[in-house]
């Protein structure tokens, strides 16, 4: 049977019957998150904190009428796009917001794009209008040179005038103030209804190329009141400060969806992600919730921050990777964080499995999150009944995407009825937890039997000088699998690959042990800090992985600029 929290189901259905179901009734997102506070009178609450501004939910909602009374003037109509680029600070906050509040669509997307790559998605959204900050001027004017729908550019910063004389002669360029200034203020959200088109987010998704999962205004307020409150405990004294940017959907439910529900208060980061620089702000700001990812963990544990830079943090959350248990018991033991494990998805919005505060099974992703029903199948669709049987995870959810812009074939491979398929491999435990073992594409096939590259990394990182560690498949000269760890020293520690191999002969089969460790300085990783695995492979291709030759000193390609 699939396994369901008792009373879960009721949960959504209750939550949609009091915006009226399915039926065409007005429900729009941003009534939810922002106007409602003012109605209850707690327009005075600090809605949200950036390095050098913050504003009160009132003068939030001013703005946000300001910024969506200029897009309308731009000629922005009820669910057309408006895409972004933009840096995690106050205009990108608004201009999400107000792009919902005129009934439009938001598309915000990563600041890492080239401009070639970001053309592509503008190019796919038939957006007329793009939104910009200063310091991606350069992606966002070559992204928009062969964009002949764009008609309008919005530069954030003060560094706008120069990029806008050089945009293509059709496009007229402006500045964010010029956008305030340029029409009325509206008066009230747009008369959207549950279903409507709110937010798209590109994702690579568990079919390749980017494409955009589409999700409607309800699945915002799901999403906030079934994980964000049925989970988390959000209260209006809560102050949430995230790794992951606005552009995910893990970051934009982090970051804006959870707090505004709750009336708390978003602490925007627009730099990169540093474990100094997160702790400074989780002090100065006191932040109260903390989300992060593996890949922002293990540099934190192994830096020299000091470690009572996070006592306001009353909860930490992880999501993206599964959170070693190593890390889990290091932030907890000297930083004093319980972080929460889980798992979620673009298409989902946000997380849908989850430890419980107080109840954490390190290890695992916890266990289904109020709402949300889950059941693990065989390649030829059957669903495992049996417990600790590997399966690919599939979920059921009212915050499902309703499919992917233009990609048929797509979102019939992943939306399938009710039930969307996750291409991530799991099994479930006695004790009804699930526990990952990796994406569907990573297993590898070692001597005949699957391997879980998940479960030789966890042994790996068991060793005391070991900081980070992946494990990838390199097809040898009989095109099988050939494991090999990519490992990352703690600081001050030297690697001994032939001691790590040797290290994984206790308490692995013959099968799953590393034929060869790579050591390097750092493991290459994407803008959201999941490991970018397929460099990895490409590099190992190209080096030699027998006994003799264990250890490999490569130098690995940076992360693309986000430069044309």
């Amino acid at each position: 049977m699939p396994s369901m929290v008792p009373d879960a189901a009721e949960l959504s259905a209750s939550i949609l019957r009091s915006i009226g179901g399915h039926q065409p009734e007005s429900f729009n997102a941003t009534d939810y998150l922002l106007e409602r506070h003012l109605r209850t009178g707690n327009g005075a609450a600090t809605a949200v904190v950036s390095v050098n501004r913050s504003l009160t939910y009132a003068e939030l909602a001013e703005e946000v009428r300001r910024v969506a009374g200029g897009l309308r003037e731009l000629g922005v109509r009820p669910e057309q796009r408006v895409l972004m680029c933009m840096a995690d600070d106050v205009e990108l906050f608004v201009a999400i917001l107000a792009t919902m509040y005129l009934g439009a669509v938001a598309v915000p997307t990563s600041t890492m794009l080239t401009g070639r790559e970001l053309r592509s998605l503008i190019l796919d959204s038939r957006t007329e209008v793009v939104l910009g900050s200063a310091e991606f001027a350069n992606a966002v004017r070559a992204a928009v040179r062969d964009a002949p729908e764009v008609r309008h550019v919005v530069l954030v910063g003060s560094e706008y005038a120069r990029p806008i004389t050089r945009l293509p002669d059709s496009v007229r360029g402006r500045s964010w103030r010029q956008l305030r200034e340029l029409g009325t203020p509206l008066s009230r959200a747009h008369a959207t209804w549950s279903d409507s088109p709110a937010l798209w987010l590109y994702t690579s998704g568990t079919t390749g190329s980017p494409k955009a999962a589409m999700h409607r205004h309800v699945d915002i307020r799901l999403v906030s009141e079934l994980y964000g409150k049925q989970v988390l405990g959000m209260t209006s004294t809560d102050r949430c400060l995230s790794v992951a940017k606005l552009f995910f959907a893990y970051g934009i439910g982090n970051s804006m969806f959870f707090p505004m529900s709750a009336g708390a208060t978003a602490l925007l980061e627009p730099g990169r992600p540093s474990p100094r620089g997160f702790a400074d702000r989780a002090r100065a700001d006191g932040a109260t919730l903390l989300f992060g990812s593996p890949g922002f963990w293990g540099p934190l544990l192994a830096s020299d921050v000091p470690d009572d830079a996070f006592n306001t943090v009353r909860q930490g959350v992880s999501a993206g990777e599964a959170l070693p248990v190593r890390m889990f018991h290091g932030m907890r033991d000297r930083f004093g964080v319980e972080v929460l494990d889980g798992i979620g998805s673009t298409e989902m919005l946000h997380i849908f499995i989850s430890n419980r505060p107080g109840q954490v099974h390190p290890g695992s992703s916890g266990y289904p999150v109020p709402g949300y029903q889950l059941e693990l199948r065989e390649e030829n669709g059957v669903v495992i009944t049996e417990h600790d049987r590997a399966g690919e995870l599939y979920v059921r959810g009212e915050s499902a995407a309703i499919g992917y812009w233009c990609r048929a074939a797509a979102s019939r491979a992943v939306f399938l009825g009710e039930w969307t398929r996750t291409g991530d491999t799991y099994q479930r435990n006695s004790d009804g937890t699930y526990t990952c073992l990796g994406r569907q594409d990573d297993l590898l096939r070692a001597d005949g039997s699957w391997v879980s590259p998940g479960e030789v990394e966890a042994r790996l990182l068991e060793h005391p000088d070991v900081a980070e560690v992946v494990v990838v498949g390199v097809s040898d000269a009989e095109e099988l699998d050939t494991p090999i760890a990519c490992v990352v020293a703690r600081p001050g520690r030297v690697l001994d690959p032939d001691e790590l191999i040797d290290w994984c002969r206790d308490g692995l089969a013959a099968f799953k042990r590393p034929r060869a460790v790579l050591v390097l300085d750092e493991l290459p990783r994407t803008a959201t800090g999941k490991i970018r695995r397929n460099v990895l492979r490409g590099l190992l291709r190209e080096e030699p992985t027998d006994a003799d030759a264990p250890h490999f000193p490569i130098n690995l390609p940076p992360e693309p600029a986000p430069t044309d």
